[in-house]
């Protein structure tokens, strides 16, 4: 479906460094649109981490993007730093001169459980899953002046869905922001903004193991698991003008 509001455009998505992952399909997602983009990583984030990643895969993202012929940027930046936030929008607004789109989809996700939380796993992901993309969300609200068609959306787990065992910090910070969501909506509806959350559900990047994607496969009645084009989809339908009465909510997005 081609959304024509979109066109020109200008989308900031948080962590998108990695080709097959969700940030990197919202992007290609908005650029088939028309819409610019500006996305942000943090490579040593992806490194840290078991899943596939290439320092090379935010420039093959930035040239399919320009391919499709809209403008793109990157930026690298560590989302944990209290001042993060001033910088992706400093710099979006110096390189476009304005954000009509925040998709905040950077996380932390580290796996502890009750025997191994503590103090410094809960900040890791405070900082990034919360403040950083709270932040975000309200300092792109004050600087929006554009009449209408702003778009806040935040990307869940459903956590109110059912449990996550051996990741209580992730699900406690991403819990909050399905709180955050719908009262920062009530806040924002008159400056024209919308602020909703995506629960893509179980989404194939590149983490899961052929045994554990068997497994979720066997409870799923589609016969598949989520991929990041899913997700990406439902994204670029709720920052159109098709959405602009949805406002507030978690949609759960998750196949059956």
């Amino acid at each position: 479906m081609v959304f024509d509001d979109l066109k020109g455009k200008v989308v900031v998505v948080t962590g998108a460094s990695r080709r097959i992952g969700i940030g990197a399909a919202i992007c290609r997602a908005f650029a088939t649109q028309g819409a610019n983009v500006f996305f942000t990583g943090f490579r040593a984030y992806d490194a840290a981490q078991a899943h596939e990643s290439d320092d090379d895969d935010v420039f093959v993202l930035l040239r399919e993007l320009r391919d499709a012929g809209v403008e793109a940027e990157f930026l690298e930046v560590d989302l944990s730093l209290p001042d993060a936030a001033d910088t992706v929008l400093s710099a979006v607004n110096e390189r476009f001169g304005g954000v009509d789109v925040l998709v905040n989809n950077a996380t932390c996700s580290l796996r502890d459980g009750f025997e191994a939380l503590n103090a410094e796993g809960l900040d890791a992901h405070y900082v990034v899953n919360m403040r950083s993309a709270f932040l975000l969300a309200t300092n792109f609200a004050k600087q929006f002046s554009r009449g209408s068609g702003g778009r806040i959306i935040f990307l869940s787990s459903g956590q109110g869905v059912g449990p996550m065992p051996d990741e209580l910090a992730y699900v406690a910070t991403k819990g909050a922001v399905e709180a955050f969501v719908r009262t920062l909506a009530v806040e924002v509806a008159h400056k024209g903004i919308t602020v909703n959350a995506v629960d893509p559900g179980a989404t194939d990047t590149g983490w899961m193991t052929p045994e554990f994607k068997a497994e979720l496969v066997r409870g799923m009645r589609m016969g598949r698991v989520g991929e990041p084009e899913d997700a990406a989809r439902l994204i670029v339908f709720l920052a159109s003008d098709a959405a602009k009465w949805i406002t507030g909510q978690v949609v759960h997005s998750r196949g059956a």
